[in-house]
């Protein structure tokens, strides 16, 4: 089932989460344990990310150093199905510009298509470690408006090859990204919305948001997507705080705002537990605000930690 479809008929808010494809060596059985301890609560589809290559430099016994290339998080296509025919809940599978060409993509939503799933979320992703400017692939897309276009093109069954016959159309249901405290390569949050105006308009169906703590943040983004055309669902994405050192490290990986009143409780924290706890009970207040104010959905960011998730959903749902 398409999430645009499942967003619209539920007639209350419904809540989705977002799962980590395992580091590469590693089995599934942890994510299963995720999914498992959260199905009680009828989480109406699940997103699996998508991790680009990754170059590293690794010194040799010689005093050398070697450049290699590569994926730490590899089956994201594998997973994805996997856990849709599991557990009969539909995934969104993430679908990336960065270290794809568009051919790559091509055969990826291919693959999906062969497998059911029928929704994805287009990002443009990050650029190397390194880089200060998001480099395209060769033959590959420069940002997530592109990206879109591309998927559209496969819904009306317009491939690459297009001298290709009885093309069949691939019939997603597409989700993008938008940052109600705007992307931190936006020159200002004008340009921004007109960026995410433009992958509405290329065929997104539905907008999940950057984290916030703020959900004013939240509120006046929408109030502004719409002044500007934007009529899709926009899902409020939020995450539980459950680590100290995430005071800082999410301010300064997501260029995202800690509210006053959470900073200065988790600064009274001396231990992980207790910042999760902080963390837990002031995302159950933001979900149970964000369901009053009747949003279409609620998705949660889990990087893999379930305990937090499970007690907040348990609590508001």
């Amino acid at each position: 089932m398409k999430v645009i479809d499942i967003i619209q008929n539920a007639g209350k808010t419904v809540f989705s989460f977002e799962l980590l494809p395992p580091l590469k060596g590693n089995d599934a059985g942890k994510l299963f344990q995720t999914i498992e301890s959260l199905i009680e609560f009828d989480p109406k589809y699940i997103n699996i990310t998508t991790h680009r290559d990754e170059v590293e430099y690794k010194e040799q016994s010689d005093g050398t150093i070697v450049k290699r290339t590569v994926r730490k998080r590899p089956g994201t296509v594998a997973i994805a199905a996997s856990i849709q025919h599991k557990y009969g809940i539909p995934v969104v599978p993430h679908i990336l510009c960065g270290g794809f060409t568009k051919s790559e993509t091509e055969h990826v939503l291919i693959d999906l298509n062969f497998l059911g799933i029928k929704n994805v979320l287009a990002l443009r992703g990050d650029g190397i470690k390194g880089q200060h400017v998001f480099q395209p692939e060769k033959n590959g897309h420069a940002n997530a408006n592109q990206l879109v276009t591309q998927i559209t093109d496969l819904r009306k069954g317009k491939y690459l090859e297009e001298d290709l016959k009885n093309n069949a159309p691939l019939d997603f249901c597409i989700g993008v990204a938008g940052y109600p405290e705007k992307h931190f390569e936006a020159p200002n949050r004008e340009q921004d919305l007109v960026y995410l105006k433009q992958k509405v308009d290329a065929g997104a169906d539905y907008i999940v948001t950057q984290m916030f703590f703020d959900n004013q943040v939240y509120y006046d983004f929408v109030k502004k997507c719409r002044e500007i055309g934007i009529t899709v669902p926009i899902i409020p994405g939020i995450k539980p705080i459950n680590l100290l050192n995430q005071l800082t490290v999410l301010p300064k990986i997501f260029s995202i705002d800690i509210p006053q009143q959470l900073a200065k409780e988790l600064s009274k924290c001396k231990s992980n537990d207790e910042a999760a706890r902080v963390g837990t009970e002031w995302a159950i207040a933001q979900a149970k605000d964000l369901i009053a104010n009747k949003v279409p959905s609620l998705h949660i960011y889990t990087y893999g930690v379930s305990d937090n998730v499970k007690e907040i959903v348990k609590t508001v749902f």
